[in-house]
């Protein structure tokens, strides 16, 4: 088994910085989005943080492409990824039906447009911080499924207590970052997650985002 290819970059980025700031992005998850229940201060620090590393680390080393911000297979994954987005949609509108509790509301029409834009945040921090970093600090010698089950291992975690998002967290980050070792774009990697999340969590899990953002304000 090959290892994880990686490109060459100009100046590589201390992986226990990085790695650092992300254990400190999921300690205040659990605090202020499950213990405190502020979700949506949570969120925006969050993307705002990472956006102006984001920023700043491609001013500097140019790291953009090599993250998966890039153009070329948007078309490929997004093309790959449809079937399972319509296939979670499909399910869990039936599940909410045979509970007799699908409707919908228009609420759920900014949630599909701003969820992807956390969804392509959690992706750059699972795929593009975390599977990039394990392969650095194990010296491009670690084997790809390796590195597919501790991403999909740490993913599901970050959702716990709830076991069902958790089992089904670790199923699709095992789909997302096979097909991003495949064609490498975060774009539609997170947009999918958007879209995916958006359908199984008001569907399945009964949590209306739009309120859990916007109730308090």
């Amino acid at each position: 088994m090959k290892p994880v290819s990686s490109h060459p970059m100009k100046k590589a980025a201390t992986p226990g910085i990085e790695l650092v700031a992300l254990a400190s992005t999921a300690a205040l998850k659990f605090i202020l989005m499950d213990w405190l229940q502020w979700r949506s201060v949570f969120i925006a620090g969050a993307c705002l943080f990472w956006l102006v590393y984001i920023l700043l680390q491609n001013r500097s080393t140019n790291k953009l492409h090599l993250w998966g911000f890039k153009s070329s297979g948007f078309k490929q994954t997004l093309l790959f990824l449809a079937p399972i987005v319509l296939l979670c949609i499909v399910v869990s509108m039936l599940y909410a039906s045979f509970r007799n509790k699908l409707y919908f509301t228009w609420h759920l029409l900014p949630i599909l447009i701003l969820y992807p834009l956390w969804g392509i945040i959690q992706q750059f921090l699972m795929l593009g911080i975390i599977s990039q970093n394990l392969h650095t600090l194990f010296n491009k010698h670690v084997n790809r499924y390796v590195v597919i089950l501790l991403v999909s291992t740490l993913f599901s975690l970050i959702h716990y207590p709830d076991y069902f998002l958790m089992l089904f967290s670790f199923l699709l980050e095992i789909v997302f970052i096979s097909v991003y070792f495949k064609w490498k774009n975060l774009w539609a990697i997170g947009i999918t997650h958007g879209w995916i999340a958006t359908f199984i969590l008001f569907y399945v899990s009964d949590r209306h985002l739009w309120l859990e953002l916007f109730a308090g304000y």
